[in-house]
């Protein structure tokens, strides 16, 4: 692979997270980086009804856990350790069952030195409920780490409501929380250039940006004609599928790689966006 396949390219990143890592793999392979944050992740130390919910938690370990993301998960425990809590969160998540969601929120879990009693091929938050529900959960005690904030823009099924219904005693820990930039200018300026087609492709690494984005959209009057952009000259690139499902449910098409990593995602564009040219 040489290091000028994307010579001519523009594409935009939308992450926050690891955003610098990401860019510099972009550029040098050619690419020319429009960098604009969809979100702003809040930190978990100082937010207190974590930590409140994490103390609940310890007084009263859950049968089961859901650990619904990876970033999450790890966020979780780091919180903890500043909490000088990790220890006593890894007994009190360790004396019960965990299921995972997908295989990233498994590897998260394994390098914490616990084990998942149960975990889907897909990151599919229905398959999680399905397998709960046709154990029967009700009257039993289940933590769910939530998947973020859910939105209108995410057909994300809510465990934590889901088996709540079900009639588990369900404890939900939102263990990040997200909001879009208050600065909303960047943002619609990158509206704007994919509305233009003065992008070639657009990257995603998480379904809030995404929803973000189309937040956005939705405020200058434009989710119609984004849609249209992507479905002509523009790529939205995703790293995954839960992170596409804003899109599939608008019926806008997506490019992801077949492992939802970052050097994955990378690694699909520099393979797929030429053929483009």
């Amino acid at each position: 692979m040489s290091n000028d396949e994307l010579t001519g390219f523009r594409i935009a990143v939308t992450a926050e997270r690891r955003a610098d890592e990401f860019i510099t793999l972009l550029e040098r392979h050619g690419a020319i980086v429009n960098y604009t944050p969809a979100i702003h992740v809040l930190p978990l130390t100082d937010d207190s009804q974590l930590r409140a919910a994490t103390a609940k938690l310890l007084e009263s370990p859950p049968e089961v856990t859901v650990v619904s993301t990876a970033s999450g998960f790890r966020g979780w425990l780091e919180a903890a350790r500043e909490w000088g809590q990790e220890d006593a969160l890894l007994r009190a998540l360790g004396s019960g069952r965990i299921i995972t969601r997908g295989p990233k929120a498994k590897g998260a879990v394994r390098g914490a030195g616990l084990r998942e009693a149960w975990s889907p091929e897909t990151e599919s938050s229905e398959e999680v409920l399905d397998h709960l529900k046709s154990e029967g959960v009700t009257g039993t005690s289940i933590a769910v780490q939530r998947h973020g904030t859910i939105t209108e823009w995410e057909p994300i099924v809510d465990l934590s409501k889901a088996l709540t219904d079900l009639g588990a005693d369900v404890t939900a820990l939102s263990v990040y929380r997200w909001e879009r930039p208050h600065d909303q200018q960047p943002m619609r300026g990158l509206v704007e250039e994919i509305v233009g087609g003065h992008v070639d492709a657009v990257t995603f690494t998480s379904a809030p940006a995404v929803s973000s984005l189309l937040s956005t959209a939705r405020d200058m009057d434009a989710v119609d004609r984004v849609a249209a952009a992507f479905q002509d000259k523009v790529v939205a690139v995703c790293v995954g599928s839960v992170t596409a499902s804003p899109f599939e449910a608008l019926g806008v098409p997506t490019m992801q790689p077949d492992r939802p990593r970052l050097g994955s995602l990378a690694k699909h564009i520099f393979e797929e966006l030429p053929k483009r040219r």
